[in-house]
């Protein structure tokens, strides 16, 4: 039996504007960004909860019915993108579990971006979104996904030559195929 020791979990979440409107959420705000807002100060609370990949299964189920994507390709997004925690909060200020933009909040229409059930199925519309865009093309549609369908369309169709994408997809797909089998 494994033992956990209590940790401090705190994450206050900061937020600012920048020049052209688009506002941007962190957990870390850069000392040469000093326009950072305080946006929510969350309580510290001592936990020992550690998300196992069986944490979120029954929504995870629910969105891959509801939106035909498969479960086990779900559950590798949700790994490679926040491994478990719905609290997550990128640098560049994706959000919960499925590490949705802000501005993907917006779209799919999420009132709390940190609700598992909210986040997994607007995630996975989102997803859906995305493969129906570039045809199914798994690889493709997991880069629209890291960087945007524009980007991929930018690059004729293919995977942008950035190497957080190449490494995201390949990443995912690795999750995905040990989920799947």
């Amino acid at each position: 039996m494994l033992g956990f020791t209590q940790l401090p979990l705190h994450a206050d979440i900061y937020m600012y504007v920048d020049h052209n409107g688009v506002v941007h959420f962190t957990n870390a705000p850069t000392t040469s960004e000093a326009d950072y807002r305080l946006y929510i100060k969350e309580k510290k609370v001592f936990s020992s909860q550690i998300y196992s990949p069986k944490s979120f299964d029954s929504q995870i189920r629910k969105a891959s019915e509801l939106y035909g994507v498969a479960y086990p390709l779900l559950k590798a997004i949700i790994k490679a993108e926040s491994d478990f925690n719905p609290r997550a909060v990128s640098r560049k200020g994706a959000l919960g579990l499925m590490q949705l933009m802000p501005e993907n909040v917006r779209a799919m229409d999420i009132r709390d971006p940190f609700d598992p059930t909210e986040n997994i199925l607007g995630g996975t519309r989102y997803f859906r979104e995305m493969l129906d865009r570039f045809d199914g093309q798994l690889p493709l549609s997991l880069a629209a996904y890291n960087a945007g369908p524009t980007a991929v369309e930018r690059y004729n169709n293919s995977i942008p030559p950035y190497k957080e994408t190449e490494a995201y997809v390949e990443r995912v797909l690795k999750f995905y195929y040990s989920f799947k089998y």
